[in-house]
């Protein structure tokens, strides 16, 4: 079974889909970033930092950390805290094209791996009356860029270049390819019949 270290319904979500046996684990990590951080190196060095908290708390088990960004004109944009940052987020986005970069550590007490991934998206452009609908619904709440791809924002999206999942929150042929080699036995998960 595998240790979740994140409070992220998408990733619960994800692992399911995926047959993956889990128990989640609230990580007690607490990220500290200006915006102006590597985002490659801030969600790498986050992605440890959430697996690296929970381990004692494991009993042994494997550990996956995750963490996400957008990154837009050199900026990180995390997960906005208030409606009116979710619609600035989303007027920024709108018409362009951003990079979602998500790092990802699975450890064990014996070893670890840490690797990240990058997808682009591109948003049609947004007019003013989609960003307050958006906003009022609530989606935008706990996700990095302030909207879910796999929800109504969907509508948003032009262009997808790279891996889908990585823009929902977990990068699923890197952890696939990563558990194939690391924890055979935790996927392809057995299926009984």
């Amino acid at each position: 079974m595998l240790v979740l270290a994140s409070t992220s319904p998408q990733r619960r979500a994800i692992l399911t889909q995926l047959g993956i046996p889990f128990v989640v684990v609230p990580p007690p990590f607490e990220e500290d970033d200006g915006p102006s951080t590597d985002p490659v190196g801030m969600v790498r060095q986050h992605a440890r930092g959430k697996a690296r908290s929970v381990l004692p708390a494991a009993g042994g088990r494997p550990v996956l950390g995750v963490d996400t960004t957008v990154v837009l004109d050199g900026r990180t944009w995390g997960k906005p805290s208030t409606e009116e940052e979710a619609a600035a987020m989303l007027r920024k986005l709108s018409g362009r094209t951003h990079t979602v970069v998500t790092g990802l550590c699975l450890l064990t007490d014996a070893w670890e791996e840490l690797h990240h991934e990058t997808t682009r998206v591109r948003f049609r452009r947004l007019h003013d009356r989609e960003v307050e609908a958006y906003v009022r619904s609530g989606e935008w709440r706990g996700r990095a860029g302030g909207y879910a791809i796999q929800g109504r924002a969907s509508a948003f999206v032009e262009a997808v270049e790279g891996d889908f999942w990585n823009v929902v929150g977990l990068p699923v042929p890197r952890l696939v390819e990563v558990l194939l080699r690391r924890l055979p036995e935790l996927y392809p998960p057995e299926v009984e019949g």
